[in-house]
């Protein structure tokens, strides 16, 4: 077929441009103390994003660091439509604009601070990907003008480089992020040539797809390699999905499908993840999982519910972003770990059996590496602005029902403008107020939500009036000529359940927040800086309990969501459970050792335990032993 004929295959969904979603309600305040935090005042304490940064003309680091800050401080900027943020932002992008020579190249002159060095003796690509993918949000955000023909050029230079200088070592891992904004550029201009470069990078990035189709990572891994470093896995699993997009293979569905069950099945946690402190390391809840591969599974989710609208991707989303998230940075957004635990009983610097250095799960501005301090930023800006996305039929489609107001056309001929009110407090609540506004008195089109496979009995109604809703691929569309002013109400019965780990462990989980025991923090200065200090906590209260397997949890919900209601002290909602100690689990190293299968708690008194969402304890177990007998699962189906 000719390069003229070429289109990008059509996806189930289309990204709203950043600000056409506007977070509210107890997301807005979260990223308000984000940026009150470290994202608003990184650029004055950390020298690594200050003003010798070479994205910025310094003479200082001039690789990922300023790209990946940046990648996630002007979406927030523009999102919280904070001056002085988007004036800090817009520093950054003016001088990679400027920076364009006549070829069409871009960014810092001089040797690039590689951790590879040997990298450093070819053309390393893959700090350019994340710029482009700023330029990408700050296109949509301000509509300047500038920034397609400066993609053109650009991608004009990588064409006829690119073959003699192909990807290499993270750009080859990660070349999917550069096929993202090839793309984009394309769905903007329409230049078939585009997907012909588009081609040669799939063909030059790490072969996901064989990766994740068949899975070969059954154990923790102990040595390094590009295809079993979490954060490449976490970015990986998308791939499949963009290079759907160039050719409409079922198998790279599948592949994605058949990866995140493996990734599950071999590595997954209780908080939605899976381990990784630096590579794929098994099932135990004491294995750490670094920040940085949970911001960029958020990014890939948000991508495959775009590509493919199924809603598994969407509940998968929520349930790292609203649990795995929160848990690894303080309450204050002040300090952030490398590496989190699902059972984390102490934070210190100490050996672990991990492949980080030892201070990897310590709060601080920069432990371990400071990859996480500078790509940390990204994950609730770009969850707010995916919150909703087009339906690609001139509907709109709920990907996470977060508070948040939606400004979009819809409708066919001449579409009518709509404003969506999303409010409720989900997912500390389980009912969900939605609001239509239309700029006229009616519009026909279609409104898909996204019914999460954790939820039995959902139940919608419009205007008071109950609606039979049609499950697909956990979407419930509904399609119908709205009046301006109509109102729809989602519930979403959040029922308390366990889930069966290994060695019988339990995790708790109510809708997609998943439930922890809080351990009293007492945190301790390590090392004091002019802001952003460095802390060890250390537990003050007993960790080794047991959950009853015949619990009856009760659900207790506080009259108010908080400002900040990831903090254990003021959780929106808690449950009540029944455990004992079981004196016999002991510590493997310096951490929790392995949940015991058969607990011995003769003689030990009933305690009533109060359970907080896991993502606000950063002392916690969140995979307890199972006392008594399990329930069975198949014995519900005879």
């Amino acid at each position: 077929m000719e390069s003229t004929m070429r289109k990008l295959i059509a996806t189930a969904f289309g990204a709203l441009p950043l600000g056409a979603i506007k977070p509210a309600g107890w997301l807005k305040n979260q990223l308000r103390i984000q940026a009150d935090g470290l994202t608003g005042h990184l650029e004055e304490q950390w020298g690594d994003v200050g003003p010798e940064n070479g994205w910025i003309g310094g003479s200082g680091e001039s690789w990922e660091r300023g790209p990946y800050y940046l990648d996630g401080m002007l979406p927030l900027a523009y999102l919280l439509e904070d001056e002085q943020l988007i004036a800090k932002a817009q520093r950054w992008v003016e001088w990679s604009l400027a920076s364009q020579k006549e070829d069409g190249s871009f960014g810092p002159v001089g040797t690039i601070q590689s951790v590879n060095q040997d990298i450093n003796k070819k053309h390393d690509w893959w700090h350019y990907m994340i710029m482009l993918k700023v330029m990408t949000q700050y296109k949509e955000a301000t509509n300047d003008p500038r920034v397609v023909p400066f993609l053109t050029k650009f991608f004009g230079y990588v064409r006829s480089k690119i073959e003699a200088m192909p990807l290499e070592g993270w750009a080859k891992a990660r070349g999917a992020e550069m096929l993202l904004c090839i793309q984009w550029l394309y769905r903007e201009t329409g230049d078939a040539s585009l997907l012909e470069l588009a081609d040669i990078i799939a063909e030059q990035t790490n072969d996901w797809t064989d990766v994740f189709h068949d899975f070969p990572y059954w154990r923790k891994v102990e040595e390094w390699d590009w295809t079993t470093h979490v954060v490449n896995v976490a970015m990986g699993i998308k791939t499949p999905g963009i290079r759907y997009e160039l050719s409409g293979a079922e198998v790279e569905r599948a592949a994605v499908h058949r990866g995140i069950d493996s990734l599950m099945t071999y590595h997954g946690q209780a908080h939605g993840m899976f381990s990784g402190d630096e590579w794929l390391s098994g099932t135990h809840p004491s294995q750490g999982v670094e920040l940085c591969a949970v911001v960029e599974y958020m990014y890939s989710m948000e991508n495959l519910t775009r590509v493919f609208g199924e809603g598994r991707f969407g509940d998968i989303l929520e349930k790292v972003a609203f649990n795995a998230l929160p848990a690894t940075i303080s309450k204050d957004w002040c300090a952030h770990q490398y590496d989190q635990q699902v059972n984390q009983i102490v934070c210190n610097v100490a050996p672990r059996n991990w492949s980080n250095g030892p201070d990897a799960n310590l709060f601080g501005l920069e432990p371990n590496f400071g990859c996480c301090t500078a790509n940390m930023h990204q994950g609730w800006p770009k969850l707010a602005s995916h919150l909703w996305m087009s339906d690609n039929h001139d509907g709109l489609a709920a990907v996470s029902y977060a508070p948040c107001t939606v400004q979009a056309p819809v409708g066919n001929g001449v579409p009518a403008a709509a404003t969506i009110t999303v409010s409720g407090e989900y997912p500390f609540r389980d009912t969900v107020t939605i609001d239509v506004a239309l700029d006229r008195q009616s519009a026909e089109f279609a409104i898909s939500l996204r019914i999460p496979a954790w939820c039995e009995a959902p139940s919608l109604t419009i205007n008071g009036v109950k609606q039979e809703l049609n499950v697909v691929n956990g979407y419930a569309r509904v399609e119908r000529e709205w009046v301006n002013g109509e109102v729809l109400t989602l519930t979403l019965p959040m029922e308390v359940r366990t889930v069966s780990r290994n060695l019988y462990a339990i995790s708790v989980e109510r809708g997609p927040l998943v439930f922890a025991l809080p351990i009293q923090e007492n945190w301790q200065l390590l090392t004091k800086r002019e802001k952003f200090h460095d802390w060890e906590v250390y537990p003050g209260s007993p960790w080794k309990y047991g959950l009853l397997a015949d619990n009856k949890y009760e659900v207790s919900l506080a009259d108010d969501v908080p400002y900040q209601p990831f903090d254990a002290e003021h959780a929106p909602v808690r449950l009540k459970a029944t455990g004992q100690l079981v004196r016999e689990w002991k510590m493997e190293g310096n951490n929790a050792g392995t949940p015991p299968i058969y607990p011995k708690t003769a003689n030990q008194e009933f305690a009533e335990l109060t359970l907080v969402p896991y993502g606000s304890a950063r002392l916690r177990i969140g995979e307890f032993p199972l006392i008594g007998e399990r329930e069975k699962a198949w014995k519900k189906q005879l």
